[in-house]
């Protein structure tokens, strides 16, 4: 299948992705007056920004050292629906509400009916895709990336292609999700399955996703446990099913080290978008939009294409011949020929998946998601503490 260009690529989102109208929404402020306001505040509540996850590390202490704003960083290992109810608690890491989160889009809408969303929007408004943005300004989609096999070829010889390929019994007790089924990652790997199974049937993809975790289940080769970086490289899930730039990244860092392979699968290959959103009971309300417009600048959207992040602005980038030509390279999508187009579900679609697969996975796949327990003498691993990190399932 033809592959996309840079300029063309983000029309498959708008064309796949649903369209919500709802009332007008807050404009961006005069930058100054904004500034002005968000300093007086002097504290940001993030939720859910891993300092690896798309180069967060650099943009929030750009933003930091920019404003002179100090960031409170929480939970950098929780996933989307932890942070929904980050909001909704009232408190969290003892204190007090998150300001902004950053969220699997599929997640937002609802988010928005259950009013906890306050719209802003910023400056560069325009050049959000309208598909993947409240008309209101609730939320907006921020960067997105594909799901891939993670490798560590050190231990893994022989490399799976496609999803498969993962049936192979040289791959018993190998195959890890790197996410609980609270996690969008997590849930779009089972449905990804799925639509490789169903030659991207989308209507089938959940229910046969959660059929091709069970078999593995079955046959042993499903490592019911939440994969990482650390489990990754120490071989405990030497394969982990997880977004290509979280991959990068570990193969960015480890080079020379453990030689990690990325495997696009030529079949099932899926774009996932996330959404930044403002709390409706954000604490610091000004260094939150100020935080958003930091975001969606020029500037933080290149950073993200930098650390293997696809940008929602990168169509307007390009355009404009603002991303630099040697960082062409790095685009994400532009990778291995040989896999399919990615398909990018729409948000109907992903909610349909997600109460199929969540209320679906204890009885068909049959096997709770743990936390890895860290190896002896290692210490605390940096995501994962001991004990079940299942999401209850919802009646």
């Amino acid at each position: 299948m033809k592959r996309c260009s840079v300029a063309n690529r983000l029309a498959l989102a708008p064309a796949a992705l649903a369209i919500f109208a709802f009332a007008a929404a807050a404009s961006a402020e005069p930058i100054a007056d904004l500034t002005a306001a968000a300093k007086k505040e002097g504290q940001l509540n993030v939720i859910a920004l891993p300092r690896d996850w798309c180069g967060y590390g650099g943009i929030i202490d750009g933003f930091e050292a920019k404003y002179g704003i100090t960031v409170n960083e929480a939970r950098p290992e929780a996933a989307s629906e932890d942070q929904i109810e980050a909001i909704k608690a009232g408190i969290w890491a003892g204190t007090e509400r998150p300001d902004v989160i950053d969220i699997g889009i599929s997640f937002a809408p609802q988010a928005k009916r259950d009013g906890l969303l306050q719209p802003y929007k910023v400056s560069t408004w325009d050049t959000i895709p309208d598909a993947v943005k409240d008309a209101d300004g609730h939320w907006y989609g921020d960067y997105y990336g594909v799901l891939v096999f993670e490798i560590n070829a050190d231990l893994v010889k022989s490399l799976p292609q496609d999803w498969a390929d993962l049936a192979r019994p040289e791959y018993r007790g190998s195959i890890a999700l790197a996410g609980n089924l609270s996690s969008n990652q997590a849930l779009l790997g089972v449905y990804a399955a799925g639509l490789s199974v169903t030659d991207r049937n989308v209507e089938e993809a959940a229910r046969q996703g959660l059929e091709f975790f069970a078999e593995l289940n079955r046959s042993g080769n499903f490592l019911p446990v939440i994969g990482n970086t650390d489990s990754l490289v120490e071989g405990r899930t030497p394969i982990l099913i997880r977004w290509e730039y979280l991959a990068l990244a570990d193969r960015d860092q480890f080079g020379g080290k453990t030689r990690i392979e990325i495997v696009r699968p030529r079949t099932g290959v899926v774009a996932g978008v996330y959404a930044q959103a403002i709390s409706a009971f954000a604490p610091h309300p000004n260094a939150a939009r100020l935080w958003m417009e930091h975001l969606y600048s020029d500037a933080t959207q290149i950073a993200w294409l930098r650390d293997h992040c696809e940008p929602i602005r990168l169509q307007d980038l390009a355009s404009r011949g603002v991303v630099p030509v040697d960082w062409q390279k790095k685009l994400p999508l532009e990778r291995d020929g040989a896999a399919s187009d990615p398909a990018f579900p729409s948000i109907e679609e992903q909610e349909r998946a997600r109460e199929v697969i969540i209320k679906g996975w204890d009885a068909i796949v049959g096997v709770a998601i743990e936390c890895v327990p860290p190896e002896p003498d290692l210490g605390p691993m940096s995501f994962n503490t001991i004990g079940t990190c299942q999401t209850p399932i919802p009646q």
